[in-house]
């Protein structure tokens, strides 16, 4: 474990140090967002739970808008969040996807450090979240496996006077019981898995921005297009099926029954 942490430690440089270099860039994004967390954004009860709660406002253009809000956006939104760890952590962190489960492993199994049943969805005009109940995981505390949750909560807030529209996205970690804290001290834990997770999902909230989202690994909500091709090659065929085969007004047989009857009638 006095490994483990030092790891942690190590990632949690990392992490912000790829953050500085990611505010240094003036790229221009078609979404602007400005981070809302409260000051105190993480809050450990005496019972040693954690509640972490960031916050971000995605101001976009109406057609944006009205584009991505729909369940098949919400899926990929979970995704990229997935995605943008596993990045933010130069690969490190990676994301493994299960019949029934999540698994963020560090470097590969048996090091999982958080396990998540299924994401669950909550779909509403106005407001859309996705959860993850944390299984179990070398970061949850054994007295609390199965207790917390993670989710991503997406809700519509209204419109700016030039007619841009105003969305809040908030990540949520509630009923955490973090190892860490356990086995050392809820300042390590503060000093290590906590900075990270605040770090990268400040980051992540800031990339959405690009309103470039990743497509679902799964595609449980994902619009599956017509193939527009192969349905025009089906419709030629059945043209030219029912012209060959086309009865002739005067009664003989269309061009292809004639065919066949003449190939029959020979010896």
């Amino acid at each position: 474990m006095p490994v483990f942490v030092a790891a942690l430690a190590a990632l949690t440089a990392l992490v912000a140090t790829r953050r500085r270099r990611r505010r240094r860039r003036p790229d221009r994004f078609p979404a602007r967002t400005e981070i809302v967390s409260p000051p105190q954004s993480t809050v450990i009860a005496r019972d040693g739970a954690v509640r972490s709660v960031q916050s971000a406002e995605l101001t976009l253009a109406p057609e944006d808008f009205k584009r991505m809000w729909n369940a098949t956006h919400l899926e990929k939104l979970a995704r990229t969040y997935w995605l943008f760890l596993s990045r933010m952590t130069l690969w490190t962190i990676r994301v493994v996807y299960g019949e029934n489960e999540r698994s963020v492993v560090f470097l590969g199994r048996p090091l999982t450090l958080l396990r998540f049943d299924a994401p669950q969805y909550e779909l509403e005009r106005d407001h859309g979240k996705v959860s993850w109940r944390i299984r179990d995981g070398l970061l949850v505390a054994r007295a609390g496996r199965g207790c917390g949750f993670l989710s991503l909560d997406v809700r519509h807030i209204g419109n700016e006077p030039d007619g841009r529209v105003k969305v809040r996205i908030e990540v949520e970690v509630a009923n955490f019981y973090p190892a860490i804290a356990v086995g050392f001290s809820e300042p390590v834990y503060e000093a290590t898995q906590s900075a990270i997770h605040v770090l990268v999902t400040h980051a992540f909230l800031r990339s959405l921005a690009k309103l470039d989202l990743a497509p679902s690994k799964v595609g449980r909500f994902a619009v599956h297009r017509p193939d527009v091709r192969a349905a025009a090659s089906a419709a030629i065929e059945r043209a030219r099926h029912l012209r060959d085969h086309r009865p002739r007004p005067d009664g003989a047989p269309g061009p292809r029954d004639a065919e066949r009857s003449e190939a029959q009638n020979q010896p």
